[in-house]
């Protein structure tokens, strides 16, 4: 954590609610400074890439909570001149619930979560695939300081009343 700061800075981004309760969590940084990931199937990483190792997230957490944290991985990463961002993946079964695919802790997606975004498979080994979101091509939408940006996600993901 301590090399990840020095080098990177801050390497992730927390939800809390209006009175300050966690609603979730998502880590990321240059893949390099996540020398276990080299270890998990379909690994390693590349190094050009920034790498999100894991999300958590609350059961009273919006739906949109981690669709937000992954945005602000990806503008982060781009903002920062990563080339990519790449995520490690699992193809859960059709009738997998919520628990099994997004609650608790997470190292390794949803499929199909980050088929939203736009990742494609780099390598697969078993039911573990390395995905990669490429950045170059990204153009930002909205200007400003990164939490009016956040805002700006979160309201975009919260149902009209």
């Amino acid at each position: 954590m301590d090399r990840a700061e020095e080098e990177w800075g801050e390497w992730g981004t927390v939800y809390l609610d209006d009175g300050g309760a966690l609603l979730g969590s998502m880590q990321y940084g240059p893949a390099h400074l996540f020398p276990r990931a080299a270890d998990l199937p379909a690994g390693p990483p590349s190094d050009d890439a920034v790498l999100v190792t894991c999300a958590y997230l609350m059961r009273q957490a919006a739906e949109w909570t981690e669709k937000s944290l992954m945005l602000a991985a990806i503008g982060e990463a781009r903002d920062r001149g990563a080339k990519a961002i790449e995520a490690f993946a699992y193809r859960h079964a059709e009738d997998a619930g919520l628990d099994e695919r997004f609650f608790v802790h997470r190292t390794v997606f949803p499929r199909d979560f980050l088929d939203d975004f736009g990742f494609v498979t780099l390598r697969r080994k078993g039911s573990v695939e390395l995905c990669r979101l490429e950045l170059g091509g990204l153009a930002p939408v909205e200007e400003g300081r990164r939490a009016r940006v956040l805002r700006v996600v979160q309201e975009a993901f919260t149902p009209s009343p």
